[in-house]
């Protein structure tokens, strides 16, 4: 999937969860997949836990947070 299409997958809304990134058409912030990743989920499980989640939605979601660190750190 291209960058772009990656992008497209995460919506920023003032008007859903605080304007905090999430999948798009969802109310799953962007932090629950990575904090769901993190505890040591596996693709699968989240998909199941959070059946809109889709593959696509999880590459996009680690995606994403690559792109705002390396915007964080200074690194483009």
């Amino acid at each position: 999937m291209k960058a772009q299409e990656l992008l497209e997958r995460i919506s920023v809304d003032p008007q859903i969860c605080h304007g905090k990134p999430c999948i798009k058409g969802t109310r799953i912030p962007v932090f629950v997949i990575l904090d769901a990743l993190a505890a040591g989920m596996t693709h699968q499980e989240i998909m199941e836990e959070y059946p809109p989640v889709t593959e696509e939605d999880i590459q996009a979601a680690l995606f994403y947070t690559s792109l705002v660190t390396h915007l964080i750190s200074g690194y483009t």
